[in-house]
């Protein structure tokens, strides 16, 4: 067993691992022409013991014109105790869906992931991304439905969410606050009480370095279930687009 299955299967509700509790709020937007490079972060800590789990992640992404944006991204796993190894391979695409005149700015997110080392596996989301601006507040959601084979299989085709409302602080900066969860599969819910639902602060910021350059930051602490268990869950990123 790989150290992700182990770490999950101890600390995190005994099912099959998987870096997907909905980390980083989606937005319905192409980097026409840019190059972007992150570097991504989250960790989750049970309220039951247990050391905390790491996944930091590194991503290269390229906007394909105005309306698709692709992005090859590798994600490790550990905890403060045992190393951190790749444990998966993920190929992310977002395609804008709208003509930007509309109400709401629509996008299609689709990521394939693939398991690294021990466990073999694969797993495909699809997803509809949507944002409006209603007075000052930015609003964001998104479902995405996940459905695995081999290792990363679940028991069919499962439904996530997520969601951020945002206000502007200051020229570049936003705060707000953003939740995501897994409800089961999407034809049969979960029971309640075995949802995972988690919400909490937010913050975004945004910097001009040079013309067609721009370093973004977004990071959130987050509340409630994870994996069925109750956690705490922080997550950043920091991404340069050129």
């Amino acid at each position: 067993m790989r150290l992700g299955s182990l770490t999950c299967a101890l600390w995190l509700g005994a099912v099959p691992a998987r870096a997907d509790p909905g980390y980083y709020v989606l937005a319905p937007y192409a980097q026409a022409g840019q190059v972007g490079t992150e570097l991504r972060y989250w960790t989750v800590k049970t309220r039951g013991g247990g050391p905390a789990v790491l996944w930091p992640e590194l991503a290269l992404s390229y906007g394909f014109g105005e309306r698709w944006t692709s992005t090859l991204l590798a994600s490790y796993e550990g905890t403060r105790e045992e190393a951190v190894r790749l444990d998966t391979w993920n190929w992310l695409n977002q395609v804008r869906l709208d003509d930007g005149h509309g109400d709401w700015d629509l996008a299609l997110h689709t990521q394939l992931v693939r398991s690294h080392g021990a466990e073999q596996g694969h797993a495909l989301e699809l997803g509809l991304v949507s944002q409006t601006e209603w007075g000052l507040a930015r609003v964001q959601a998104t479902a995405i439905l996940e459905h695995g084979w081999g290792d990363l299989a679940r028991s069919g085709t499962e439904l996530k969410y997520q969601w951020q409302l945002s206000w502007p602080l200051h020229p570049g900066w936003r705060a707000g606050v953003q939740g995501f969860g897994e409800l089961g599969n999407w034809r049969d819910w979960k029971p309640a009480e075995r949802q995972s639902h988690r919400a909490g602060p937010s913050i975004q910021a945004s910097w001009t370095l040079r013309e067609h350059q721009a370093l973004q930051l977004q990071a959130a602490y987050l509340f409630g279930k994870v994996y069925g268990q109750q956690a705490g869950m922080f997550s950043a990123t920091l991404k340069l687009l050129f």
